[in-house]
């Protein structure tokens, strides 16, 4: 698996969630499972498949946040203003269209567009990275081309 690049913060709130499959959300299946199966046939038993079913999902997220940290490679969001857009930089730009923005770059599992936190393998995040304060670029966007310029880089 490919670096996760995240900060702190992302890594920690990926370990909740991990503690917490482990510890709470296994124990309630297991709850769930037996008491479907004190209630006989399991071949007909809705209770029973659909806590299977929730047993495979948690299994897997469980697969996948253990994946996620072991390969995470910590964003180290320094204090010092940065000349060009990086990992955990925040990213404020006018569009031609008027539009305003104001985003961070992320790895991709922190991504949480209506939080303003774009992945730097978005097109819009590649777009941003390595670019400077007065630069000016172009985004294809559904509507077609728009033409933004960076303001300030944090």
């Amino acid at each position: 698996m490919k670096e996760n690049y995240i900060s702190r913060e992302g890594l920690e709130k990926l370990k909740a969630e991990l503690e917490h499959l482990k510890t709470v959300e296994r124990a309630e299946i297991i709850d769930r499972i037996a008491k479907a199966r004190e209630l006989g046939d399991l071949s007909e038993n809705a209770e029973y498949h659909e806590a299977r079913e929730r047993q495979s999902f948690v299994e897997g997220r469980i697969q996948e946040l253990e994946a996620l940290i072991s390969n995470a490679v910590i964003i180290e969001n320094n204090k010092k203003k940065s000349d060009v857009v990086e990992l955990g930089s925040i990213v404020h730009a006018t569009c031609d269209n008027g539009m305003k923005i104001k985003y961070q770059i992320v790895g991709p599992s922190e991504v949480d567009p209506a939080s303003g936190k774009i992945s730097h393998e978005s097109p819009l995040g590649r777009a941003f990275i390595g670019k400077g304060v007065g630069h000016e670029f172009e985004i294809e966007v559904p509507a077609g081309k728009i033409k933004c310029k960076i303001n300030s880089i944090e």
